[in-house]
């Protein structure tokens, strides 16, 4: 088994996805509204648990999002504290309102 992390979108199912060689690690859910991707829960199997793997997800997920063009609604608490950590994505954000 390798442990080549990667992160993939899956439109089917309203999710990002992080896996580390052939197994599914963790899932960034969302929403497509128009031009907006409002992300709405994040998890990471307790199996994963420790290595970054939240991280990694939430990176890719939010550069896939602005390479689309695409706005970050982030209502995802986990999502909002990786924006808030990480400068950067400030003009690709819309902020909840609430």
């Amino acid at each position: 088994m390798s442990d080549e992390t990667r992160v993939t979108d899956n439109p089917d199912e309203s999710r990002y996805e992080v896996w580390v060689g052939d197994e599914l690690a963790g899932m960034a859910y969302y929403e497509r509204r128009g031009e907006l991707t409002v992300f709405t829960h994040t998890e990471i199997d307790d199996a994963f648990a420790g290595r970054g793997l939240g991280k990694a997800l939430a990176a890719g997920a939010l550069d896939d999002v602005v390479a689309a063009g695409r706005t970050i609604v982030p209502v995802c608490p986990f999502i909002a504290g990786y924006l808030r950590k990480n400068p950067g994505y400030e003009d690709h954000v819309r902020w909840p309102k609430g």
